[in-house]
């Protein structure tokens, strides 16, 4: 069993919350908008970190790959920044999700805290919201779960505070 913990936007702001919510995980997944790279640094200092760039991350954090498809135990994940959600897909990520027979899509960008099921794709979307400062958000939040083999479960919202 995995337990992952998933944050997004912190744009260059990374609450000490985040450590204790994350202690129990195995990992943390950033879904871009890191804002600094020292929120990136902190992350991989705490847990192994599986991360995506966004669309205000700049060179400093070009290393960091714009869209990942990846196995967590026996499910095939797929991370990218802007990414939509059931029914307003951005272009391309349907096909993507499809082409890799992705069972978890992760972004963010939007600030919102989404976690749907596309049943025409069999497919658990998930958004964590925005856990920095910056956006239009009123509340920091954080997504929490386990992957047993090829379970998804456990999962739980997590709320930091106002924004």
């Amino acid at each position: 069993m995995t337990t992952i913990g998933i944050i997004s936007d912190t744009h260059g702001y990374l609450d000490e919350n985040v450590f204790r919510h994350f202690e129990p995980c195995d990992e943390v997944w950033h879904a871009g908008d890191f804002g600094s790279p020292g929120v990136a640094q902190q992350l991989e200092g705490f847990r192994p970190l599986r991360a995506v760039s966004g669309n205000i991350d700049g060179p400093d954090l070009r290393h960091v790959p714009e869209k990942q498809h990846f196995l967590c135990e026996a499910v095939p994940v797929f991370m990218v920044h802007i990414g939509g959600y059931p029914g307003k897909y951005a272009p391309g990520i349907k096909e993507q999700i499809r082409k890799h027979k992705s069972r978890l899509f992760i972004s963010g960008h939007s600030h919102i805290l989404k976690v749907m099921f596309d049943e025409s794709l069999q497919c658990l979307h998930i958004n964590p919201g925005a856990a920095g400062r910056q956006g239009w958000h009123k509340i920091r939040t954080l997504v929490r779960l386990q992957i047993d083999g090829s379970a998804i479960q456990n999962g739980e919202v997590i709320e930091l505070g106002a924004r």
